[in-house]
């Protein structure tokens, strides 16, 4: 029971740190004339997939029987999520931007390493019911 709740709190965990980071310490460019540009709009994706992300670690939590798919619909969340920044939604030209040196690898980086606890919660649910058979 414990291998299928464990990736679940680290899923919790790491989409809180996304969603949150993706308007404050790990947002993208702001500019000083107050327009915003594309890199804006893949924050605001990235907010929107972290809630939703921690909305599937909660019910992968607090689900039974249901918690195998959902492992895996966290993982295609996850798969959006590392492609969000810079191919689905494009940032500045300027690799010096905020949006390409921090936001974009960190993001990489967070649903990465959320997929991973997917994928291994899902594994853990995949072990349990080849067990019962």
């Amino acid at each position: 029971m414990k291998k299928q709740i464990i990736p679940g709190c680290v899923m919790l965990v790491l989409s809180l740190v996304i969603a949150i980071g993706s308007f404050t310490f790990l947002s993208p460019c702001v500019h000083e004339d107050g327009s915003v540009g594309a890199c804006h709009w893949a924050g605001r994706a990235l907010l929107g997939l972290g809630c939703l992300l921690a909305v599937l670690s909660v019910l992968a939590l607090l689900s039974g029987r249901a918690r195998f798919g959902i492992y895996l619909s966290s993982l295609a969340v996850c798969t959006v999520g590392i492609l969000t920044p810079g191919t689905l939604i494009s940032l500045c030209r300027m690799d010096s931007m905020r949006c390409r040196a921090v936001m974009q690898p960190a993001m990489i980086i967070l649903f990465a390493a959320a997929g991973l606890a997917a994928l291994c919660g899902a594994l853990a649910c995949g072990r349990k019911e080849k067990g019962r058979t």
